[in-house]
This record gives C-alpha cells, structure tokens and sequence, in this order.
C-alpha cells in the first residue's frame, strides 16, 4: 500500500464510498484485495482520528439519534459456541447522531445495543454541541439514563416511540414489521413538537445501507472483522460529512455546519494519511 500513489488511492477510495465492497474494488481497480484493505484501515483510522479532533464546539439546534444494526463474521444465529457473547461476532450496532438542520453526522458509535454503548454515545454526542439542543431519539430505553446523565437538564428532550404491527417472520421473504403509528414522549425541558422526528437520521440510515456494501441487507458482503467495520464506517463519514455534496443543502454538511470552507476532493481525504 505503500506503494500506491495519491491518484490510486483515491481512484480506490471514489470506488469504496460508493456502496462496493471489497472484492468488487479490486475488480473495478484492479489491485489486490489486501492493498484494498490496508488502505481502508490506515485511511479509517486517520478519518476517526480528524473527525474526532474537528467536530467539537458544533452550533446544532436540533439533533435526532438512532442505532442501525448489521452483523459480522456471522448472524447471531449461527455464531459458533465458542465466539458466542464476544463483541465483534453477530449483531453490530451503530449509533449515529445527525444535525437536522446541517445534516452533519455529530458522531458515531460502532458497538452494541446496551446500556453502556448508549452513555458512551451520548457522553460523546453531549461533549461536541455548543448550545443547548433539542433532542429526539426512538424509544430505546437506554437512552432515559445516558441522556440525563449526559446533558442533565439542558437540554429539551422527547422521544418518538413507533408503534409495529405483528413481526412478519412467518413470511418466506424479508419482510420488516409495518408502522402502525408513533408515539411522542417528552422527557426533559421543552422540545417544540413540530421538530420531535427521527425522519432525517432515518434517511441517514438508508445513505449508510447505499453507500457502505457491508450494510446491504441480504448479502453476503458483511463484514468479517468488526474493526474494519468501524474503519468503514469512519471513511464513510468523513466523505459524508465532508466530501459529499447534500442535494437539498448544495453545499456539503460540514460546509453548512461552519467547520469546512470548501468540498473536500477524494485526493484531500486520503492525504489524511500523511
């Protein structure tokens, strides 16, 4: 990898952020998967390392969170006894935070489902915002204690609980559950109803299934090492935030959010490497 010049890194890299998995790049660019590889963890690292450093004091008002799942190595399932209960094998969740007027992704979290991956997310999501904000999120419970341990009372807070009809699972395809209705929840000071959604983080869990292959669901491009599957999810992000222009903004997210003057180029985001 050492090797590859700045124009094959980022010819490598406009192939990954558009949805295509790692053999696919190889095919596409030509080069050995592993170099494919290398690159991505290098470049993920370096993307975690940037974004940490220069999204903080962000001016957001409003903020929707959410958790989407995937799963690596294996569905929980089929998880062999002796990797069963260790992180990094089945279910995988990712906690994302969105700016809803923005649209930059706050932060992230690669982790699991529970208590703990919750007040880590929200100690993170809490440090980063410079004004008090309004805040939605679904109605896991977790949330109730990382937040207020997070944000104490400042900050206006509601949860949107959606309300599902009966699990499909005797269909013989995939087949998600239908939305019968939704639930509003206020919890903390005075969020203003007509901005309690969760649509735009929603929107951005799609543009994470679109543009990350290891999230298509019904595939077999899962990821088989959960820390590529964070390194993704940094690259990811940082061309999201950074290097992607949002169609209804016509500038990028970070951009709008004041913490970038200009559309970073592929070629800006792996020099990242250094």
């Amino acid at each position: 990898m050492n090797r590859l010049s700045t124009a094959d890194r980022a010819r490598i890299v406009s192939v990954l952020v558009e949805g295509n998995s790692l053999r696919a790049t190889a095919r596409i660019t030509g080069f050995a998967r592993m170099t494919i590889e290398k690159l991505l963890v290098d470049l993920g690292r370096a993307c975690a390392r940037y974004q940490a450093e220069t999204l903080n004091n962000l001016p957001c008002k409003r903020v929707q969170c959410d958790e989407i799942w995937s799963f690596c190595y294996a569905k929980a399932k089929n998880v062999p006894a002796d990797k069963q209960g260790q992180f990094g094998y089945g279910d995988i969740w990712t906690w994302t935070a969105i700016c809803a007027d923005t649209k930059l992704v706050v932060s992230w979290l690669v982790g699991t489902r529970d208590a703990g991956a919750a007040h880590s997310f929200m100690q993170d999501v809490a440090g980063r915002l410079r004004h008090r904000v309004q805040l939605t999120t679904d109605g896991h419970r977790p949330y109730l204690n990382a937040v207020e341990d997070a944000f104490g009372a400042d900050v206006d807070y509601a949860m949107l609980v959606k309300i599902y009809g009966a699990d499909p699972g005797n269909e013989t395809r995939y087949s998600p559950a239908v939305c019968l209705g939704c639930e509003i929840k206020e919890i903390t000071g005075n969020p203003d109803p007509k901005h309690i959604s969760t649509s735009y983080v929603e929107r951005q869990n799609l543009t994470m299934r679109m543009h990350m292959r290891r999230f298509t669901r019904l595939t077999n491009a899962f990821s088989k090492k959960v820390e590529n599957h964070a390194h993704n999810v940094a690259l990811h992000f940082m061309y999201y935030n950074f290097g992607k222009i949002h169609q209804t903004l016509r500038v990028t997210p970070a951009m709008e959010a004041g913490v970038s003057d200009h559309v970073w180029s592929v070629e800006e985001i792996v020099a990242l490497i250094g």
